[in-house]
């Protein structure tokens, strides 16, 4: 018997989003990478995430191993896209005198 080499593709996926998913689950190649960092072992985060399968962990891993300054350009990228929103939503919705606001309101609502 002959044991035949062939090479797969990492089982990655990008989404509409721009965000690139584990397999056919909702977990972010950020969440394995981040995890994978903090020594996490690979059926360690098959626990924790249940929908991951050992082998897709193990092969994005991989993956991140073959292509880490590609992947962290990558994880660079969209923390900043996360601080952009997080700001932009700061800005749209300013939590200061939210409290004065909900009060204030309230009190309307309880004098009808």
């Amino acid at each position: 018997m002959v044991l035949a080499i062939a090479t797969e593709t990492p089982p990655l996926k990008m989404a509409e989003d721009g965000v690139v998913r584990v397999g056919n689950t909702r977990v972010t190649l950020d969440t394995v990478v981040a995890v994978f960092k903090q020594g996490t072992t690979a059926e360690e985060m098959v626990y924790r995430y249940p929908s991951l399968k050992l082998a897709d962990v193990y092969a994005t891993v991989a993956f991140y191993l073959n292509h880490q300054q590609d992947v962290e350009s990558y994880l660079q990228q969209r923390q900043q896209q996360a601080q952009d929103i997080r700001q932009l939503n700061q800005a749209r919705f300013d939590p200061q005198g939210w409290r004065d606001r909900l009060l204030a309101r309230k009190a309307e609502q309880d004098a009808c």
